[in-house]
């Protein structure tokens, strides 16, 4: 049974970091900044970020480069541990490749260890119910190859449903026209989206009213676990954590799973996302579209 090796991922997975502490999961931080002012994902609270947030501050967030990402695993490497990294979705941001870039820059360095990038495909706690998912195949005994074949095999099978509260903060994004921003914001329109089979965000329906949105994000989630085993599912949330317990009673009422995990939307997602964001995890039945 292999253990000698690191397990790490980064922010982007938005797990409490208590229980990445407590499980020995070393985290890469990205970065963001606010008024020419730089900070790492875990320089301020996240009732900070979010505070500037409402003050109308506009955040601008940057991928991890090659050279952070080795002088991140260079220490693991140089103490004799194999590393598998568990990384934010290729579909959002160049992160995962510049993962993937040191790691074969790093191989060569390193010829008897072995650096496996695994791109989730997944974003905020998608990321992170497959780490937690990857973390329970450890304890279990589960091999560094084991792990990243799991990984490999059941990365689509992650459910992400999420609503946001501000379409204007996604016009600014790109996500959507100005035109349907503003129509959407005076009609009291609100977009459900999930994260499709490359990792990127597509609108999948729309809700009347932020009570019509959280109620969507159960029914949808419904759709696509179809018949999948679920004992436990993860909820994130742009400061909003009264309407992601809302969410989890739902959840807990329609589809019968009791056990749940609900944590903050880190900066760098919460830059895009704006505040009220709340997105839903479990796993499905099929792959996504």
């Amino acid at each position: 049974m292999d253990k000698d090796f690191i397990f790490m991922t980064d922010d982007s997975c938005d797990l409490p970091r208590q229980w990445l502490s407590d499980k020995n999961i070393p985290v890469i931080q990205l970065s963001y900044s606010i008024d020419g002012v730089s900070y790492r994902a875990y320089d301020r609270t996240p009732t900070e970020f979010y505070d500037s947030l409402r003050e109308g501050k506009m955040p601008v967030t940057a991928q991890l480069n090659p050279e952070q990402v080795r002088e991140f695993m260079l220490p693991f490497l140089s103490a004799g541990k194999d590393v598998l990294y568990a990384a934010f979705s290729s579909g959002l941001s160049g992160s995962c490749g510049s993962a993937m870039m040191a790691a074969k820059d790093l191989s060569e360095e390193y010829p008897d260890r072995t650096i496996t990038v695994v791109d989730s495909l997944a974003a905020s706690m998608g990321q992170g119910l497959l780490v937690y998912k990857l973390q329970k195949l450890r304890e279990g005994g589960a091999s560094m190859q084991e792990m990243a074949k799991w990984a490999e095999e059941n990365r689509d099978l992650v459910v992400h449903i999420f609503t946001v509260d501000d379409l204007m903060h996604l016009h600014r994004g790109g996500r959507v026209s100005k035109l349907s921003a503003v129509a959407g914001s005076m009609l009291g329109i609100k977009p459900v989206l999930h994260l499709d089979v490359d990792g990127k965000l597509k609108v999948i329906d729309k809700a009347r009213g932020r009570k019509g949105s959280l109620t969507a994000l159960a029914a949808k989630a419904k759709e696509c676990v179809g018949n999948a085993a679920n004992d436990f599912f993860m909820i994130s949330h742009a400061d909003s954590e009264a309407d992601a317990k809302t969410v989890a009673d739902i959840v807990g009422r329609e589809l019968g799973i009791k056990d749940y995990m609900i944590n903050y939307i880190g900066p760098v997602i919460g830059s895009h996302t704006g505040l009220g964001c709340i997105a839903l995890f479990m796993m499905g039945e099929k792959k996504k579209p």
